[in-house]
């Protein structure tokens, strides 16, 4: 009756050693995971910190309104360069036309 007893508890054991086992072989997965979130997180925040680097030296050269405000010359340069070379382009062809009637005529 005593090895019946002990055969039973036994059994109960190994079960719950197994349980354990199978319960610390999820624990480990988990971790895993996190670890592996973790570095994520890590390589996103240097990234952050990359830009707020880049950020930092942009705003010691120019603000962001004075950013804005050359851009806008920017635009305005292009536009006038548009306009002086249409202008350009018009005298050259009212010239080109003189000369082919002046020597025409």
């Amino acid at each position: 009756m005593s090895s019946n007893g002990w055969e039973n508890y036994s059994k109960l054991v190994l079960q719950q050693l197994e349980t354990l086992s199978g319960g610390i072989d999820a624990l480990r997965l988990e971790l895993q995971d996190v670890k592996y979130q973790l570095t994520e997180l890590k390589a996103r925040e240097d990234k952050v910190q990359e830009l707020k680097a880049w950020k930092d030296k942009m705003d010691d050269i120019a603000s962001p309104p004075q950013l804005k405000v050359a851009l806008q010359e920017i635009e305005e340069l292009k536009l006038y360069k548009t306009k002086a070379m249409t202008a350009f382009m018009v005298v050259q062809f009212i010239m080109a036309t003189a000369i082919a009637l002046s020597s025409y005529f």
